[in-house]
């Protein structure tokens, strides 16, 4: 499978919304966030990149 897992991208989310203070609403920012990392992590060990598409 390409990319982070659910299960992966949850995990990070979650940490990361700890430690931002546990704010509310933010959920989404914190899913794409850590789905981002993870996507940027596994490039840089050689595993299979996705393209990025950038917005503007």
């Amino acid at each position: 499978m390409p990319g982070p897992n659910e299960e992966e991208i949850r995990t990070r989310a979650y940490k990361l919304w700890q430690e931002a203070g546990q704010p509310h609403g933010e959920m989404d920012n914190f899913w794409y966030r850590a789905e981002k990392e993870l996507l940027v992590e596994k490039c840089r060990k050689g595993e299979k990149c996705i393209p990025q598409v950038e917005n503007g």
